[in-house]
């Protein structure tokens, strides 16, 4: 499959017209084709790049660019790239080899793959492993680049923070973040019952929600078949969207006061439910994600070199897969963490607590009880499982934090622009014609 889809993008480039083509053909294997102040970039590497995109969007199921004009864009973002390099090597900036041990690491992870079957597959589709850890030094380098450069340059003041909660404040149309007053009638369901008895009571609600909707009184329903509390009319009070269950909130967010919503089911039976209130948020509600995990380091030393401590790792979770033995107890032989005497387990952790290689494997992990494979970090080799996630409100100095960090993003792009353009126009570049 990969091969035909290498031959499918090589094909992509071989739509110039015929006279083109049978000149291509006999110009030399390789040749420069711009010099970035003195550095070039040859036919081959333009070459090699142009194959790469085109195979990547035919992956992705993207139209690719006429040929021509995919080649100039890739040359044109080749030599940014070289220009941006060099700025980077003259400030001094360097990836020493296990920033790009931990990179690979990271990819061959987000492949679902070890390092060695990584390696197979690119030799494979003819990627030395020089010229793809090379890109992987080119890629850091770049983003430390970016970071010093672009992202040191973004202000955002407490005024930008202070007008952009109250713009989201005034939008705010989350339904989770609303206040809702509902009635219910609550039919419940046995635990015990089978299909047919569950049948039986939906269409007892059915029948219930209908005579509701011909306009017979929903409080004297209320006390005739709800199971749930009958004080005033069934209503559950006012609750802000996230404090009730979800499938409430999305059966009435299209609900105007006083209106009914379809019968629906959770675990204690079928409600029928009607919008007494909904208030608009009289602040900005923001939640953040927090995980749970467990995890076992092995640190690499002289005597536990990373290619072992990985393989010891990788045996630790077959043992734990196949059921041989658990995570907690893993964790108390093998860690070399404080965290060891609880079975490897780290708390409730907010996005940002943790080094990145590492949160980016933990948030991977979707199934509770889900294992990682080893995950390279700065501090070792880790292997993470999941324990469980949670939504939680964040404080009113977290929101502006939050604020704050996406006026930057959004500011990020224009950012680099302007920078990247400035890099460019300062740069010394010569396109050169292929040879006759």
């Amino acid at each position: 499959m990969k091969s035909s889809l290498r031959v499918l993008a090589l094909a992509c480039l071989m739509t110039a017209a015929t006279p083109a083509l049978m000149a291509q053909a006999i110009q030399p294997a390789d040749y420069i084709v711009a010099v970035v102040n003195s550095e070039p970039v040859t036919f081959q590497e333009l070459n090699m790049e142009v194959r790469r995109v085109s195979q990547q969007l035919t992956q992705q199921g993207k139209a690719a660019p006429a040929a021509a004009e995919l080649r100039k864009l890739v040359l044109e973002r080749m030599i940014n790239d070289r220009a941006q390099l060099q700025l980077a090597r003259e400030q001094g900036i360097r990836m020493d080899v296990s920033a790009i041990d931990r990179a690979e690491q990271n990819v061959a992870s987000q492949n679902g793959v070890d390092v060695v079957t990584l390696r197979e597959k690119l030799a494979k589709d003819g990627v030395s492993i020089q010229s793809f850890r090379d890109g992987l030094r080119d890629q850091l380098m770049l983003a430390r680049l970016h970071e010093r450069e672009v992202e040191s340059s973004i202000k955002v003041s407490d005024v930008d923070v202070d007008r952009a909660i109250q713009e989201q404040q005034a939008n705010n149309v989350d339904p989770f973040a609303q206040e809702l007053n509902l009635a219910q009638i609550l039919i419940v369901v046995p635990e015990k019952a089978n299909g047919e008895e569950s049948a039986a009571l939906y269409l007892k609600a059915q029948r219930i929600l209908q005579r509701a909707r011909d306009g017979e009184d929903f409080n004297q329903l209320v006390q005739e078949f709800s199971a749930a509390d009958r004080k005033n009319g069934g209503q559950i009070g006012l609750r802000r969207g996230d404090r009730l269950p979800p499938v409430f909130v999305t059966a009435t967010q299209a609900l105007k006061v006083g209106e009914l919503s379809d019968v629906v089911r959770t675990g204690a039976g079928f409600h029928v439910l009607k919008l007494v209130e909904r208030k608009a948020p009289t602040r900005l509600v923001q939640t953040m994600l927090q995980t749970r995990a467990r995890h076992i380091l092995l640190r690499n030393s002289p005597q536990l070199p990373q290619a072992q401590a990985i393989a010891r790792l990788a045996d630790a979770r077959q043992q734990i897969v196949s059921g041989k033995s658990d995570f907690p107890s893993m964790a108390r032989k093998m860690s070399q963490d404080s965290s060891a005497e609880q079975g490897g387990d780290l708390g409730w952790a907010s996005p940002g607590m943790f080094v990145p290689e590492f949160e980016e494997a933990m948030n991977r992990l979707q199934e509770e009880g889900a294992i990682s494979l080893p995950v390279v970090s700065r501090f070792g080799v880790h292997l993470i499982q999941l324990v469980d996630k949670r939504r939680v409100e964040l404080s009113p100095q977290q929101i502006r934090e939050s604020v704050r960090a996406q006026l930057r993003q959004s500011r990020y792009e224009d950012a680099y622009a302007a920078w990247a353009r400035d890099v460019r126009a300062r740069a010394f570049v010569d396109m050169r014609e292929a040879p006759q």
